[in-house]
């Protein structure tokens, strides 16, 4: 945690955190505007944010956006909450919801991750349904070759399928995308959804999950990035609530081999 704490003691730092809780996904010339820095010296404060964790970066065509990461702010308030009384607790509470509710000004959500586990365990840990059922409660069940169907198990063993809900890129420990899956009457169900709310997410666009991964020394830097979603969409502003505690149960899973409610 020590770069954390490193790059956030710097005023520019926190600015430059400030303008992305304001505005996520920005570029770097997006970024200048706002600030009385040269160009020159936004890379480098990004770059030590980006390092700490605190920035992770997405490439659109022949741009690099910058999203604002509640993961390290998850991990201080998770893992050293027992060292800290009760005040102190609470601000870094706070802080996490509000880096983890950050408007959307582009309508995807973008989280990183560094997990001490390897490619190719992270890999099975993304699509071995016995492993997901362990930290997610839900399992997917393909053979995770593009274009392949995917059925997912949710609560009470529901089983969900149609023809749309497909992997969409493969790369083994490396990259997987596939389409999110779709809401039923049974998953209503399942999760006790009311039927306007289940209506108003069927009738928003199908959305994808995209996951990237890359070895980091002794760590895996996951990156994971949900988008295909309209403006104003509420199923994003649902999965953005939900993706860091996914996340947070993987990484738990794979680093102590216990779910995060046994850890």
């Amino acid at each position: 945690m020590d770069d954390v704490f490193r790059a956030l003691a710097d005023a520019s730092r926190r600015a430059l955190l400030d303008g992305l809780n304001r505005d996520n996904g920005q570029t770097l010339r997006e970024l200048c505007a706002g600030l009385d820095m040269t160009r020159q010296s936004v890379s480098k404060h990004l770059a030590i944010l980006e390092e700490a964790g605190l920035v992770t970066t997405v490439r659109r065509g022949r741009e690099k956006l910058h999203y604002l990461n509640a993961a390290p702010i998850s991990d201080i308030a998770e893992r050293w909450i027992s060292r800290y009384e009760r005040r102190r607790v609470d601000a870094l509470a706070d802080l996490r919801k509000a880096l983890e509710a950050t408007p959307m000004s582009r309508p995807e959500f973008v989280y990183t991750a560094y997990i001490r586990t390897t490619p190719e365990r992270l890999w099975q840990g993304l699509t071995d349904p016995a492993f997901t059922r362990q930290y997610w409660a839900t399992a997917i069940e393909s053979d995770w070759t593009p274009g392949a169907a995917m059925t997912w198990v949710v609560r009470d063993d529901t089983r969900i399928a149609d023809p749309e809900q497909v992997v969409l890129e493969a790369e083994p420990y490396t990259r997987l995308s596939y389409a999110w899956h779709t809401f039923t009457d049974e998953w209503a169900k399942a999760y006790d959804v009311d039927e306007d709310r289940r209506a108003r997410w069927a009738g928003e666009p199908r959305s994808r999950v995209t996951f990237t991964i890359e070895p980091k020394g002794d760590h895996v830097k996951l990156t994971v990035v949900h988008d295909g979603f309209d403006e104003g969409s509420e199923i994003l502003a649902g999965v953005s609530q939900g993706w860091p505690e996914v996340i947070s149960g993987l990484k738990t899973l794979l680093e102590t081999g216990a779910p995060l409610t046994e850890a």
